[in-house]
């Protein structure tokens, strides 16, 4: 008599971030379902979601498996793994989050040497198939909003316009420097809050954005419009010209947003120490681009602090503070890309589709990916 081999299902593992200050995980137990539909076992460690308030009976109402996820067939991160936890991993094992590809060449080379395959989520290409696994967006839109709410509440100035028997507050203004997917979020929030918000990009195409969201577009005359949607390197001469207006446009501002960054390099510096000097006492900054640098030269990354009576707020990893909403839209990233690596119940990526060879950072190509990567 034959006997038939019963296959295994493959095994997605979520695992809980080491990091005290990365509240958010990899998977909430809401898209848990449509997994398990395709033939997977999902098996979640203790104590995941803890930071984002999700219990672990939640997850295994959800019908998860409550164990060690660092020997699945998939590990599923948020934050770029330490040293230890690459020691977890074992050869033929993936591995799926933010890697910083471009910052962490040890890590990438540690990967690679362990014999993992590794996804980085920023390295999805921005096309628009791929717009449902863009995990860059879906965190940038957090950092975007909470921005904004970090700023009323450090501000000394009512956000909106208000009317009251003693008479007449003007809203607040808001200028927002650099106009990606983050800063078209605060011009939104802002908005929305009842500010007069400004933005400022040195893509000209993007005045158009601006406007969509009921901002006004401060036009400095300088055009850096680059490949793929992202700006270039300003030469000198144009970084001067951009200094020496936006030192004068920052002044009348109560709040400024900074979100622009390069990729692969230091953050730009756009607000000077003039210019800080230069605004209202009471005024906020709050600077986006901490992690690599600051956008303003005052900016000490991490920290909050009072510079000619203007408060600089450098906060690192926003999304993190909001663990919930930005947990369920990064989970939402990371199935889609799932579900283009599974094949009838089998983990079988094809490497001649884009997004997966584009995001794909520990396995030999013939051409390495020249993707952008926005924080």
């Amino acid at each position: 008599m034959k006997h038939e081999t019963v296959r295994e299902a493959p095994r997605i593992g979520v695992v809980r971030e080491s990091d005290k200050q990365e509240r958010r995980v990899a998977l909430v137990p809401k898209y848990i379902p449509s997994l398990l539909s395709q033939g997977v076992t999902v098996v979640v460690e203790p104590d995941a979601g803890q930071g984002a308030l999700i219990p672990d009976s939640t997850y295994a109402e959800a019908g998860a498996v409550i164990g060690d996820p660092w020997s699945a067939d998939v590990v599923l991160k948020v934050a770029p793994p330490t040293d230890a936890e690459i020691a977890r991993l074992n050869a033929g094992q993936t591995l799926v989050g933010f890697l910083a590809p471009r910052t962490a060449d040890n890590k990438i080379g540690a990967l690679k040497s362990a014999g993992v395959q590794a996804f980085a989520v920023e390295a999805i290409p921005r096309i628009s198939r791929a717009q449902a696994m863009d995990a860059l967006s879906s965190q940038a839109n957090v950092a975007g909003y909470k921005a904004v709410m970090l700023a009323a509440s450090e501000s000394t100035r009512f956000f909106p316009m208000l009317t009251t028997a003693a008479g007449t507050v003007k809203p607040a203004t808001v200028l927002v420097l650099g106009v990606g997917v983050a800063g078209l979020q605060a011009l939104a929030t802002g908005k929305r809050l009842g500010t007069k918000t400004t933005g400022y990009d040195v893509r000209p195409e993007v005045a158009e954005q601006v406007r969509s969201v009921g901002a006004q577009w401060l036009d400095l005359g300088i055009d850096a419009a680059g490949e793929g949607g992202y700006a270039r390197e300003l030469t000198d001469g144009e970084k001067a010209d951009q200094q020496r207006a936006l030192e004068e446009a920052i002044k009348g501002f109560d709040v400024v947003i900074t979100t622009a960054l390069v990729p692969g390099r230091p953050a730009p510096q756009l607000v000077t120490a003039a210019a800080v000097e230069g605004m209202k006492p009471g005024s906020v900054i709050v600077d986006l681009a901490g992690e690599a640098g600051g956008n303003c030269a005052l900016t000490e990354p991490g920290q909050t602090v009072v510079r000619h009576g203007v408060t600089i707020c450098s906060p690192l990893n926003l999304p993190a503070t909001m663990p919930e909403h930005a947990s369920e839209l990064y989970s939402k990233n990371l199935v889609a890309l799932l579900e283009l690596m599974l094949n009838e119940g089998e983990i079988a990526p094809d490497f001649s589709d884009q997004v997966l060879a584009d995001s794909c950072v520990t396995r030999e190509r013939s051409e390495q990916s020249t993707q952008k990567v926005e924080a």
